[in-house]
C-alpha cells in the first residue's frame, strides 16, 4: 500500500492530507456506499477502515511510529547493550539472576498454590436445570411439574433479562446431558436450557451468579430429582466425581452403592452438588404370573396369553393403509382409560380353540389363568471389562475446584469398608486428566528431542544445541511466574499445549541468536563483541517474532 511505505524524501508531507490522499478518500467513500447499498456490508467496512486507516497514518501514527523507531527503541537498545556488557564482564553474574529468578519463582509459585484444572471454566454460556422424577411417570405429570420449575427459574433468572437470550424447557426428548451419549427419550425427565447472550453482550455482568443460586436453590418439589449445571469445556468428560463400584454381584452391588453414597452424603463434603447412581433400583412393573398348569389344563400356550396382553395394552397390527407415497400401520388397541386399568386388564377375554373340544372356540377372562402382582425391578445393568459396575457421580459446585473437592471424597471415602467380593475405585475426568497429563509429558519428550536432533544436524555440533535448548529452562521460568502473579489456575491441558509451543518460539529465537553470532564470528569479530552484536541486532526480530505468537496464541 503506497502510504505504508518509507517517505524520507517526503516527510514534509505528512501531517496533512494531500490532494492525491483527497481523491484516494472520495473513491474509498464511493466503493463503501455503493458495498452497502449493494447489501455487502463487510466489503463496505473493510473499504472504510481502509480510509481510517490511512488518515490516522497521514496525521497521527507517523509521527508515532518515527519517534519510537528513531528514538525510543534505539535507548531500549543501547540499555539493553550495556546490560549485555554489565552480563559478560563476569559469566557468574546470569547464571546466579537466572537461578535466583528461578528460586523466586518457585517460592512465589509455593506461596500463590494456583487450582490445578482439567480445561479451564469461566462464566457459563449455558446453564442446564435437569430433572428427574419417578420411573413410570406420566410425561403430562413431567410436563407439569417443569411448569413449576419453570416459575422457580424465572425467579432467580428474572423476567426480561438482558443478558438471557432464550429459555427453552424440554419433557421427555432431549433431557439428557448434551455431552452423554445417552440421548433417548425419558418420560420422567425434563431439562431447562437457559442461554445466554454472548460475553461483549453482557456489560460486564456475571453468569456465575445465576449458576450458584439455581445450584443452591430449594426446591421443594415432591419426588423431584432436580440439579443445575453450566456446559462442558473442551471434549466430553465423564464427572469430576466418578466412582465406580465393580463386582459380579448384583445385590452386593445395589447395597454397596447405597452404603457409599449414604456414608459420603453423612460427611457434607463442600463443594459436592449430588452424588447419584447411574442404575434404576426401584423401577415399578406389573408381573403376570401365570398359572401354567391351568393353562395347559384349558390348552392355552404362554404365548397366546402374552399376544393378547400386548394387543390389548400396546396393541397389535390390524392393516395397513397405503396411499400414493407411503403405508401406515393400523394398530389395534383398548381404549386409553382402558389400557391403563389394571382391573380392565384382568378381566381381558382370551379366545382360542380347545382342542380337547373338538377345537370348539371358546373365551376365558385372563384372571382365571395368571395372578397379577406389583413389582420393582432393576432399569438396566452395566458392564465394564466383564464385570458388572454401578457410578456413583457429581459435578462440583462453582466456585469450587474440582481436584481438591474430588481429593476430599477419596480420602473419605478411604475409610469405607465394602461388603463381599466388590472393588471401588475412582475413575471419570480424574483418570481421563492423569492420562491427559502422561502423553503430554510424553509429547513434551519427544518434542524436545526432536528439536534437539534437528539442532544438531543443522549445525553440525552438541555445544550450540544445547545452548539453544537451555532457553526452553528460562521461558518455564516465566510461566510459572505468570502464573502465580496473576493468580491464574493451572490447566493441564492448556498449560501444557502451551510450554511445547513456547518450547518452539524460544527455540526459534535460540537459532536466531547463535547464528547471528556465528556470522559474525565468520567475519573475524571476537567472541565477545559478536555476542554483543548478535543480542543487540536480533532484538528487535526476536521480540517481533515473540510478540506475533503471544497475539496468536490470545484467542485460544
Amino acid at each position: 500500500v503506497d502510504f505504508m511505505k518509507p517517505h524520507h524524501e517526503e516527510e514534509k508531507e505528512f501531517g496533512k492530507i494531500s490532494k492525491k490522499g483527497w481523491r484516494l478518500i472520495i473513491v474509498y467513500a464511493i466503493v463503501a456506499i455503493i458495498a452497502h447499498i449493494n447489501n455487502h456490508p463487510a466489503i463496505g467496512n473493510l473499504v472504510i477502515f481502509l480510509g481510517l486507516f490511512m488518515v490516522t497514518h497521514r496525521l497521527i501514527l507517523y509521527k508515532v511510529i518515527n519517534t519510537w523507531q528513531n528514538r525510543t527503541w534505539p535507548a531500549f537498545q543501547r540499555a539493553y547493550t550495556k546490560f549485555l556488557h554489565w552480563n559478560l564482564a563476569k559469566p557468574y553474574r546470569p547464571v546466579v539472576i537466572v537461578l535466583a529468578s528461578f528460586v523466586l519463582a518457585i517460592m512465589l509459585f509455593a506461596a500463590r498454590q494456583p487450582k490445578v484444572v482439567f480445561f479451564p471454566q469461566g462464566d457459563p454460556n449455558n446453564v442446564f436445570v435437569y430433572v428427574k422424577l419417578p420411573v413410570g411417570t406420566d410425561p403430562i405429570y413431567t410436563n407439569q411439574v417443569m411448569r413449576k420449575v419453570e416459575q422457580k427459574v424465572d425467579s432467580v433468572i428474572g423476567k426480561d433479562n438482558p443478558v438471557v437470550e432464550s429459555i427453552i424447557t424440554n419433557v421427555t426428548i432431549g433431557v439428557t446431558d448434551p455431552q452423554d451419549q445417552d440421548q433417548n427419550a425419558y418420560p420422567n425427565r425434563g431439562k431447562i436450557a437457559i442461554n445466554f447472550v454472548r460475553f461483549g453482550l453482557r456489560n460486564g455482568e456475571s453468569t456465575a451468579k445465576y449458576l450458584n443460586a439455581l445450584q443452591n436453590m430449594k426446591w421443594n418439589i415432591a419426588g423431584a430429582d432436580i440439579s443445575a449445571n453450566q456446559e462442558q469445556a473442551g471434549p466430553p468428560t465423564s464427572k469430576p466425581i466418578n466412582i465406580e463400584i465393580r463386582g459380579d454381584k448384583l445385590e452386593d452391588l445395589i447395597s454397596n452403592a447405597n452404603n457409599l453414597k449414604r456414608f459420603l452424603d453423612e460427611q457434607k463434603i463442600e463443594g459436592v452438588m449430588e452424588l447419584k447412581k447411574d442404575i434404576e433400583d426401584n423401577k415399578p412393573e406389573i408381573v403376570f404370573d401365570i398359572d401354567r398348569e391351568r393353562a395347559n389344563r384349558e390348552g392355552i400356550m404362554t404365548g397366546q396369553i402374552a399376544m393378547e396382553i400386548r394387543g390389548a395394552v400396546f396393541g397389535a397390527e390390524a392393516t395397513k393403509f397405503r396411499d400414493a407415497d407411503d403405508e401406515y400401520p393400523v394398530q389395534l388397541r383398548y381404549k386409553y382409560d382402558q389400557r391403563i386399568d389394571i382391573e380392565t386388564i384382568k378381566n381381558l377375554k382370551i379366545t382360542f380353540r380347545d382342542m380337547n373340544m373338538g377345537g370348539m372356540l371358546r373365551s376365558i377372562p385372563l384372571s382365571s389363568v395368571c395372578d397379577i402382582r406389583y413389582a420393582q425391578t432393576y432399569g438396566g445393568i452395566k458392564r465394564k471389562n466383564f464385570k458388572r459396575v454401578i457410578t456413583l457421580a457429581s459435578d462440583v459446585k462453582q466456585g469450587f475446584n474440582a481436584n481438591e473437592v474430588v481429593a476430599k471424597v477419596q480420602r473419605v471415602a478411604a475409610l469405607y469398608n465394602p461388603v463381599g467380593n466388590v472393588e471401588v475405585a475412582f475413575t471419570g475426568e480424574q483418570e481421563e486428566q492423569k492420562e491427559t497429563g502422561s502423553f503430554l509429558l510424553g509429547a513434551l519428550g519427544i518434542s524436545f528431542g526432536l528439536m534437539l536432533l534437528i539442532l544438531v544436524m543443522q549445525f553440525n555440533a552438541f555445544g550450540k544445541p544445547i545452548i539453544i535448548m537451555t532457553e526452553i529452562f528460562f521461558s518455564i521460568i516465566g510461566v510459572i511466574l505468570g502464573t502465580a502473579i496473576f493468580k491464574m489456575d493451572m490447566s493441564i491441558v492448556m498449560t501444557g499445549v502451551g510450554i511445547i509451543a513456547l518450547g518452539g518460539i524460544a527455540v526459534r529465537n535460540g537459532i536466531l541468536l547463535v547464528e547471528f553470532a556465528e556470522m559474525e564470528r565468520a567475519r573475524g569479530v571476537s567472541l565477545w563483541e559478536a555476542t554483543v552484536e548478535a543480542g543487540r541486532t536480533r532484538m528487535t526480530p526476536v521480540i517481533l517474532t515473540a510478540t506475533a505468537a503471544i497475539l496468536g496464541l490470545i484467542p485460544l
